[in-house]
């Protein structure tokens, strides 16, 4: 991941924490949806960004290393 997807990730991670809070939001329903609304938010944000500055923002580059990767592969196969 690019510097920019991560501050994008973390975007829609605090925007969607502050709305559930405000909403007083509980179980998985009314947390589904304060999780849309903080996605709207970075969407938005980020489409702003790409607009103005003509490149994309999602790079699909892994920030794990090729080895680091492979780690995770087997450590999700175990659960």
């Amino acid at each position: 991941m690019s510097e920019a997807e991560l501050i994008f990730t973390a975007l829609a991670e605090l925007s969607t924490r502050q709305i559930a809070e405000t909403e007083n939001a509980r179980g998985v329903g009314e947390n589904k949806k304060a999780s849309i609304k903080g996605g709207r938010i970075a969407r938005t944000a980020r489409q702003e960004l790409e607009l103005e500055t003509g490149k994309p923002v999602v790079t699909g580059k892994n920030f794990l290393k090729e080895n680091n990767t492979k780690i995770l592969e087997l450590r999700n196969k175990k659960k």
